[in-house]
């Protein structure tokens, strides 16, 4: 009986630290403020010169955890953190947030992440409508970058 209570113990403990780790992953803030959130990514990205990334998504979202995932990692991050200043909104199960989402359209209709690019004056540089990232898991991390890179050449126009 003592030889199962011990590796019992750990295994328990290592499920709550994996569980911890897990919710400490969450890329979305399921309790944060989305209009201050985006109006204080604005001021940033006028007063660092870049444009403001409002990421649309769930933390229930495979494809949005991976977007994040991508969006900290490699030519991608550089790319991110050079260029934008972004900002994710919890959109939940598609019935949370959805005044702000709602600013810029039906970017959400065809499934999340959904992007808005906005200029540091908050005009839209782009946005997707067809479910453009709807599918990063599958896009890669190629993909995704070049998507990306592509987005960004819209802020100069």
């Amino acid at each position: 009986m003592k030889k199962l209570i011990l590796p019992l113990c750990f295994a328990l403990m290592a499920g709550t630290a994996t569980a911890d780790n897990a919710a400490a992953r969450k890329p979305y803030n399921e309790n944060a403020d989305a209009k201050a959130e985006v109006q204080a990514a604005l001021q940033t990205a006028k007063s660092e010169g870049k444009a403001a990334l409002i990421v649309f998504g769930g933390n229930w979202c495979g494809d949005c955890k991976v977007l994040d995932m991508e969006m900290h990692q490699g030519d991608l991050a550089k790319l991110v953190n050079e260029k934008l200043v972004v900002v994710k909104v919890d959109v939940g199960r598609f019935d949370k947030n959805l005044d702000v989402v709602n600013r810029y359209g039906k970017i959400i209709k065809k499934g999340v992440p959904s992007v808005v690019l906005l200029r540091a004056d908050g005009s839209v540089a782009y946005q997707t409508d067809g479910g453009e990232l709807a599918d990063a898991r599958k896009m890669g991390r190629d993909g995704i970058t070049t998507f990306f890179s592509a987005m960004l050449e819209k802020v100069k126009k």
